[in-house]
């Protein structure tokens, strides 16, 4: 979110800053340096400049809920979450949270404000977030699990076994399952000589 925007005079050079408050602004014009721009009647002459703004984080997040929690013949609901500050980039897509905050509408302006009358559309201010899905990097691995993946490794037919078990209430397309098995898992990302990074994800059409 913008909270300080800079301005630089082309006439001039001087800067001028303006403190915003709002989600919505109104950019200054006009140079306010007194001494030339204002004395001589100078108008139009202020550039907006991106690298002395100040900014701070923001993330517009959609929530959705539970497949199991959803009623028998209802659609998942979902939430608009504003977050702001160091809460910012802690979830990703597939996560599972539990997210505190305080319910606020957002108010139309102008003329959508006449067209809405009452109505108006809400969002959640997340004050804390509680991440209830374990990361790769934060999985323990115990003796029991190690034993199991090292005999799934030595099993030829592992390949086709991660691939029938996709969607196993469909029957065949072994060869669609199989390309979605190399979509979930991914490749292996290679760094050259040279510095150049080739990314592992793979780009598969059906």
């Amino acid at each position: 979110l913008l909270q300080v925007n800079a301005y630089t005079c082309d006439v001039c050079g001087s800067e001028t800053f303006q403190d915003i408050s709002n989600k919505t602004f109104s950019p200054i014009l006009d140079c306010q340096n007194e001494n030339e721009c204002k004395k001589n009647g100078i108008h139009g002459s202020l550039h907006m400049q991106t690298r002395a703004c100040r900014f701070s984080p923001f993330q517009e997040v959609k929530i959705q809920e539970m497949p199991d929690q959803v009623p028998v013949g209802h659609i998942p609901r979902s939430m608009t979450v504003h977050v702001n500050g160091n809460l910012t980039r802690l979830m990703n897509p597939g996560d599972i949270v539990h997210i505190g905050g305080i319910f606020l509408p957002i108010p139309y302006t102008g003329f959508q404000a006449i067209r809405a009358g009452l109505l108006t559309d809400t969002y959640l201010e997340a004050h804390h977030i509680d991440q209830l899905k374990k990361q790769y990097s934060e999985m323990e691995l115990t003796p029991e699990i190690e034993n199991k993946i090292s005999a799934l490794q030595k099993d030829p037919n592992l390949y086709e076994m991660l691939a029938y078990s996709i969607a196993p209430e469909i029957y065949g397309h072994e060869d669609v399952k199989k390309a979605l098995l190399l979509l979930l898992v991914g490749g292996v990302t290679k760094v050259t000589g040279d510095g150049m990074k080739i990314r592992g994800d793979i780009n598969i059409c059906l």
